[in-house]
Formats: C-alpha cells, sequence, structure tokens
C-alpha cells in the first residue's frame, strides 16, 4: 500500500471545540457563590460572551453575588421576553408577501427559549459589566406565571429603576421591592402592555404590516411635474 493511500485511508480528527478559561473560571466563582442548585443554565460563546440562568427566587442575590463578590460594578441594561409566539399570524404579513408566496404560511405555537434555556413563558435578563476583568455577563431568569414578581435590582445597581419601570410597564412584569414603578412613556390610564406578543396593535389590524407603503412626494416634485417648461 502506498504511503498516499494510508494517508487517505486515515480518519478525520475532529477540531477541538474552543475554550474560554477567563469565562470558564467567572461561571465557575459565580456558581460557588450563590450556588450551584441556582444556576439552571449555562452558554459560554468562547472569546466572545457568557450567558447564566438562575432561579428565579435568586434573581436578587445573583446581583449581589456580581456586584459585591465579583466585582461587576457597571450596569449596563435590564428587560423582559416574551416567548410566546404571536397570535395574530397572518394579519402581520406584508400583501406583497402573500402575492409572492401564494401560500399561506403556518407560524409555530410552541415556545422555544434562547440560550440557557427556560421553563415560562415571560423572562428577565440583565447584562453587568467588570471594568477589571474587561468582561461582560448576562444573566436570565424566568418569571414567575403565577405572581409575574421578581426581585428588584435596585438596592444593588442603582441604574435598574429606570429599567425595571420599563420592563413593568411593557411587559407587566412586577419589582418587588421596586421604590416607584410607574409609567415612563404610557398615559397612566393606558391599558395592557405593548410588548407582549398577544397585544393587539390596531394600526396592523387595519392594514397588513409592514403593508404596501403609499409613498408620498419629496417637497418640489409636484412643483417640477407640473412644470409647463418641461414638456416643450
Amino acid at each position: 500500500m502506498s504511503p498516499l493511500s494510508s494517508v487517505d485511508s486515515a480518519p478525520e480528527t475532529e477540531e477541538a471545540a474552543p475554550t474560554d478559561t477567563e469565562r470558564e473560571e467567572l461561571l465557575a466563582n459565580f456558581t460557588n457563590r450563590l450556588g450551584a442548585e441556582h444556576v439552571l443554565g449555562s452558554h459560554i460563546d468562547a472569546g466572545d460572551d457568557i450567558w447564566v440562568r438562575v432561579a428565579s427566587a435568586h434573581w436578587g442575590d445573583a446581583a449581589e453575588v456580581l456586584n459585591r463578590d465579583l466585582r461587576f460594578s457597571y450596569f449596563t441594561f435590564l428587560s423582559g421576553i416574551d416567548w410566546m409566539p404571536s397570535p395574530f399570524g397572518r394579519r402581520h404579513d406584508s400583501e406583497v408577501d402573500i402575492a409572492l408566496t401564494g401560500e399561506e404560511r403556518e407560524f409555530p405555537t410552541d415556545i422555544v427559549h434562547g440560550v440557557t434555556g427556560g421553563e415560562t413563558r415571560f423572562q428577565v435578563f440583565a447584562r453587568v459589566y467588570s471594568i477589571d476583568a474587561k468582561m461582560g455577563i448576562t444573566i436570565k431568569a424566568d418569571v414567575p406565571e403565577d405572581t409575574l414578581t421578581m426581585p428588584t435590582w435596585t438596592g444593588i445597581y442603582r441604574g435598574a429603576n429606570w429599567h425595571e419601570r420599563e420592563a413593568w410597564e411593557m411587559f407587566g412584569i412586577n419589582f418587588d421591592g421596586h421604590p416607584d414603578l410607574r409609567h415612563i412613556y404610557l398615559p397612566t390610564d393606558f391599558e395592557g402592555h405593548p410588548l407582549r406578543k398577544d397585544f393587539p396593535l390596531l394600526a396592523r389590524h387595519m392594514k397588513p404590516w409592514p403593508g404596501i407603503v403609499d409613498v408620498e412626494p419629496m417637497p418640489g416634485e409636484d412643483d417640477e411635474a407640473s412644470d409647463p417648461e418641461e414638456g416643450e
């Protein structure tokens, strides 16, 4: 057998999965301090980012561990996620899309969570950063469906105040211990939560979205079109 044939028949070796020692160490330290039983899922994108899902009841404890123990003192943002697929179906589609495909598209109904998984329709997630480690981390947690209430982060990260108010306003998620949950963008008597997937948008019921847009002429175009000198 020739040397070439032996090389050709050699089994291909699988490339080793990339590693990220710094983020793996961060995950281990965070898990040890919060408690392994309270860390429900994690995902590391080597060289890029890390996500950790914690138990709902320990959402506030996670903030304390990150800030006071691990020195992740820079608060970036906090928000909510509604994983439920929109129930409105084709009413949200463009008439142009319908004409092009010529068929009705089936919309999913099952809830599919992102990295680190989940068990409820709503989740909260927040991102904090360590200036010393030059690294960020995203923390997630399921929102209990019976109470839609999570512990506030305002006692640890004061910047979470407005973010929690927005999540309360747009998703209907309460934050136990927040000093002043009230509207930021919407009128005080507004009913409903606009970022929920089942919130009906009247404009989309009246006209498919994005719909066929009637483009208005730019200023001056009407005058140019009616200029008699152009016809000479």
